[in-house]
């Protein structure tokens, strides 16, 4: 029986055979939580935010999704660097390091956001399900609520996300729909490189909401907390602190996840972002009010079947994306308490885990008896995403760049560098936002 390449041996099998390596079906134990966190990120939330983008600005905002790609990669590596040099996620790492007011403001900034973003997600998944069989809205919240916690508890997690990625997938309808709808190519290939904007609170906020919902602050507690389970449950992977000697295979592996998972993440909010803009923007509908106009970007691939696959994808990428959220949620409340953690562990082992992970969803799924309109909560949750995804950014880079951290497993300088800079980029849009607004 061949060998399946783990962190001990990913390195020889990888070392100068990496586009080979991807071509090999074992690479599926390469790619992990870097592929998840990609796929949880095209959630309703982005792909809300993406078609508002779209629809509202045309072609003029793709140039944000070839910035993003290098900037979320360079966050994402460190941040599953922290967790598997550490042994410890974010929040474990900011309890043993920091003061508590710096962790408790962190944990709190995220754990806002979060269920504001499980509330907006399950707004969504329910407001597309109705789009489909009517009924009332707020049974479907409930529904979907008791199902994802319902699962998460009880189901083995990766056994889960392998069967909902299926569902996930159609969301290439839109990358289909790029090749049927009525493309301007010449306006989109200047809305990537030589965009002309004109820079006002929309169009400044509309990015935020971009960034933020590609550079999320959940999905650095969620990658850097996988890794350290994979390490929990593998009993030959230990902390590269302490056994350094498992690095180089273990950056590569990191590396390769986080790129291939980025990478798909983008490559579908392009092509989201793309087709709304042939098809919404053009038909005049620059402002998305409800599931129905949203799932009128499909009708060039899909015609009569456009409103089924735009429920799939958003009830699948949903029911991915919310457990991340809120087991992102736990880990952090989890490891700033020093509880037990993980999805690998049995309700019993871990009961206050879970009962975060219940209690998240439950506040998030409340967030729907309020008269808010679905479609924007998913664009503002966005935008809570990237005010909250600066303060967090700005620690972690601190604290993998600490020996007394990371060991000899410190960020190299351009790595560094890189993340620094998404981290800039993300302050200064947040920054001109609420500039706009005072003004």
């Amino acid at each position: 029986m061949n060998k399946l390449p783990d962190d001990d041996d990913t390195e020889r099998m990888l070392d100068g055979h990496a586009t080979r390596a991807l071509k090999d079906p074992r690479i599926a134990r390469v790619l992990g939580p870097g592929l998840i966190s990609g796929a949880s990120d095209d959630d309703p939330s982005g792909i809300g935010t993406y078609s508002q983008a779209g629809a509202a600005f045309g072609y003029q905002l793709g140039w944000t999704m070839l910035l993003t790609f290098p900037l979320m990669c360079a966050v994402q590596v460190a941040s599953a660097r922290l967790g598997r040099s550490t042994g410890h996620g974010i929040a474990g790492n900011l309890a043993r390091n920091y003061p508590a007011w710096l962790l408790h403001g962190l944990v709190g900034l995220l754990l806002i956001a979060n269920v504001i973003n499980i509330g907006a997600d399950l707004g969504a998944m329910a407001d597309a399900t109705r789009l489909l069989l009517g009924g009332p809205h707020i049974l479907y919240v409930v529904g979907f609520a008791l199902i994802v916690a319902t699962l998460e508890i009880f189901i083995s997690y990766k056994r889960y996300a392998r069967i909902l990625k299926w569902l996930t997938l159609a969301l290439l309808a839109y990358v289909a729909t790029l090749f049927l709808a009525d493309v301007d190519w010449g306006s989109a290939a200047r809305g990537l490189v030589m965009p002309r904007l004109v820079w006002d609170a929309a169009v400044i906020t509309t990015i935020v909401a971009i960034l933020g919902t590609t550079i999320s602050p959940y999905l650095f507690f969620w990658q850097a907390s996988e890794e350290v389970e994979d390490i929990d449950t593998n009993a030959r992977r230990s902390p590269l602190r302490d056994h350094p000697e498992q690095g180089p295979a273990a950056i590569e592996r990191i590396e390769i996840d986080t790129i291939v998972g980025m990478g798909l993440s983008n490559f579908i909010a392009l092509a989201i972002m793309l087709t709304t803009a042939a098809t919404l923007h053009q038909q005049g509908i620059t402002d998305i009010e409800t599931s129905a106009q949203a799932a009128e970007a499909l009708r060039p691939v899909a015609g009569q079947f456009a409103s089924v696959i735009f429920a799939a994808g958003i009830i699948g990428t949903g029911l991915l994306a919310v457990p991340v959220l809120a087991g992102s949620a736990a880990y952090a409340l989890g490891e700033s308490r020093r509880w037990t953690v993980g999805l690998d562990r049995k309700p019993k082992e871990a009961r206050a885990f879970y009962a975060a992970i219940a209690i998240a969803t439950i506040i998030g799924a409340s967030i729907n008896f309020l008269p808010i309109n679905p479609v924007k909560a998913l664009y503002w949750a966005a935008v809570v995403n990237g005010v909250v995804a600066v303060p967090v950014m700005c620690v972690m880079m601190v604290m993998t760049s600490r020996h007394e951290i990371m060991g000899k497993w410190v960020l190299g300088r351009g790595l560094r560098a890189l993340g620094w800079l998404s981290t800039a980029v993300m302050g200064a849009c947040v920054v001109a936002m609420f500039g706009t607004m005072l003004v």
